[in-house]
């Protein structure tokens, strides 16, 4: 697994909703985000918002790319397309977990597929397939 020095720096929406490193590994990624009541989406229930789990899988996706052995130190990319299912409600004041796997690599696109759950992969809230473009720009244009 390759890192360069901004390799675990968590976005910051990614810091705002609390979220953060659990694992990683060879082509997986693991991140968390804690449970609040500022990101719960339906105060009547206390559920999370759908948005949080979406920003959970695209961050965890995205740090699964980079623990892919093909991909390249400093190399920058972007979402190309997120597909989430979501599969029932997570339950209110569970912290939720993203885990992510970049299963292919080639030159221009990689592929990550993911689960969020609140402790059992085998019930998930969500599950997530995604494509990342490979050697965006870094720089904002004009």
């Amino acid at each position: 697994m390759k890192e360069d020095n901004n390799f675990w720096n968590i976005t910051p929406l990614g810091k705002a909703i609390g979220m953060s490193l659990v694992a990683k590994g060879d082509r997986v990624c693991s991140l968390k985000v804690t449970y609040s009541d500022q990101l719960v989406g339906d105060p009547d229930t206390g559920i999370i918002h759908g948005g949080v789990i979406t920003a959970l899988l695209d961050n965890s996706s995205g740090l699964a790319v980079r623990c892919h052995p093909d991909w390249t130190d400093g190399q920058s990319m972007a979402t190309l397309d997120l597909r989430i299912d979501y599969m029932r409600p997570a339950t209110p004041h569970e912290d939720l977990i993203g885990t992510t796997e970049c299963y292919k690599i080639t030159k221009n696109i990689a592929f990550v597929r993911g689960t969020a759950h609140q402790g059992d992969p085998e019930d998930p809230v969500a599950t997530s397939v995604a494509s990342f473009m490979m050697g965006t720009p870094n720089e904002p244009r004009p």
